[in-house]
Parts: C-alpha cells; sequence; structure tokens
C-alpha cells in the first residue's frame, strides 16, 4: 500500500510477488535474512508496476529548497494516517519517498531502478518531505495556511 494507492492494485501485486516468491525459492542462499529476500522482491515487483503505468522519466524544477525535519510526525500519527499522507503524494514523491526512507535505497540504486537521474531522485525526496511537512503543519492547525 505504500507504493500504490488502491487496494486491488496492492493485493495483485502481492499475489504476483509471492507467486515469483514461490517459483525462485530455490534460488535463495540463505545469505541474509528471508524475510529480506521476499521484502526485495515485493518491492521491486511493486516497482515494476509503476514502471509500467507512469513515467518517470520527468523534469523537475531545481530550486534550492532547505527543509528543517523539526517535526516529529512520527511519534503522534497512527500507521493509517501516515499510509493516507504516502497516498496523497505524487507517484514519484511517493515511490522515491519509501525507497530512500522506508527502504533505504541509496539515490545512486533508486535512480538505476527508476531509470532516472540521480538529482532527480533528490528532488523528487526534497519535494516530497516539503509536501508531508505541508501536509502535516495543516493537520496540526486546520484553516490555517
Amino acid at each position: 500500500m505504500r507504493y500504490v494507492k488502491n487496494r486491488e492494485d496492492a493485493e495483485d501485486i502481492l499475489i504476483e510477488g509471492m507467486y515469483k516468491v514461490m517459483d525462485k525459492i530455490q534460488s535463495f542462499k540463505g545469505n541474509g535474512s528471508f524475510e529480506g529476500w521476499i521484502r526485495r522482491i515485493l518491492v521491486n515487483e511493486s516497482l515494476m508496476w509503476l514502471r509500467k503505468r507512469h513515467n518517470f522519466n520527468i523534469s523537475i524544477e531545481n530550486s534550492n529548497v532547505e527543509i528543517k525535519t523539526t517535526i516529529t510526525a512520527q511519534d503522534k500519527l497512527q500507521e493509517q494516517d501516515i499510509l493516507n499522507l504516502l497516498n496523497k503524494l505524487p507517484v514519484g514523491y511517493r515511490t522515491v519517498f519509501n525507497l530512500y526512507v522506508i527502504e533505504g535505497y541509496k539515490h545512486r540504486e533508486i535512480a538505476e531502478i527508476l531509470g532516472v537521474s540521480i538529482n532527480t531522485s533528490k528532488s523528487q525526496l526534497i519535494l516530497a518531505k516539503k509536501r508531508l511537512k505541508s501536509m502535516i503543519e495543516q493537520l496540526r492547525y486546520p484553516g490555517v495556511g
């Protein structure tokens, strides 16, 4: 659900991913955790689904935006609230944010996976953080802005 907005698409991705897990189970060599191996397959399946439906080769204005991360929203928001906020992000922002912040990929890896430049990956992350910050501030002070 972190990569796609709609539950039916997420279920389709999960089913396809688990099929690949079962089909490729013999290729698991025991290097690292089994959970990590499955996660990698499911993340890759999600990214393949997104690549088929969205163009990640987009131009982003290069502005020098500084983001201060003084909000500790993760302590105050429920998991579903965070997913709801992520679902409001554009696909590119949400995908890069998930890969970098949650999955722990580096910008170089994200750029290779999505077929974009490293600077696009960095810009998407900065803009995602800025948009999330704005949405969180609106939740804290409804009607202000």
